[in-house]
């Protein structure tokens, strides 16, 4: 047996079911790597701020500290130059007519499938940051302990787009979402 071949008897059921399965289609908006690295590269700065600062303000330090202070900034650079090109990479998202269907993470993979008739709200994020590069942000907070299917990075014209589609679909899909 194939993976192509069907489950059920239903041909039409399953193959849905395998759609639904298979790895999301949409990519974020290439735009989100540089988010991601100004993102990361404030909180660097942060980081490295108070680390440095602790760390000259010490008279007396061990090898031990030396050695965290250099596991701090090789930390800091990864994270600012190799995490948005890596999350870019690994991050999709796909809405089809029973499910969203997200992965995401860099060092940890999550992938999130939430049928659509658990679907409570789709709300729409749109930080400072992300304004300036014209992205912004959709969470679906579906019924489950699981929590909410979050998508970050989208172009923010896709984003409206894709509230409106979800809350289409949400809306004439039967069930109450409890």
């Amino acid at each position: 047996m194939t993976n192509d071949a069907p489950i059920h008897a239903d041909h039409d059921a399953s193959r849905t079911v395998h759609d639904a399965l298979r790895e999301p289609a949409n990519r974020v908006s290439p735009r989100a790597v540089a988010y991601w690295r100004t993102n990361a590269a404030i909180g660097s700065v942060i980081v490295l701020a108070i680390t440095f600062t602790v760390y000259f303000l010490v008279p007396s330090r061990p090898w031990w500290a030396t050695a965290i202070v250099a596991v701090i900034v090789i930390g800091s650079l990864v994270e600012v130059a190799a995490m948005p090109t890596v999350r870019y990479r690994v991050h999709r998202w796909e809405v089809n007519d029973i499910a969203i269907h997200t992965r995401d993470g860099w060092i940890n993979l999550e992938s999130r499938i939430a049928p659509l008739n658990r679907v409570q709200t789709v709300d729409s994020q749109q930080g400072a940051i992300m304004r300036l590069f014209n992205l912004a942000s959709i969470t679906v907070t579906t019924a489950s302990s699981a929590g909410s299917v979050d998508i970050v990075g989208l172009d923010a014209d896709e984003a409206r787009e894709l509230v409106a589609t979800l809350t289409t679909i949400t809306a004439a899909t039967e069930g109450d979402a409890t």
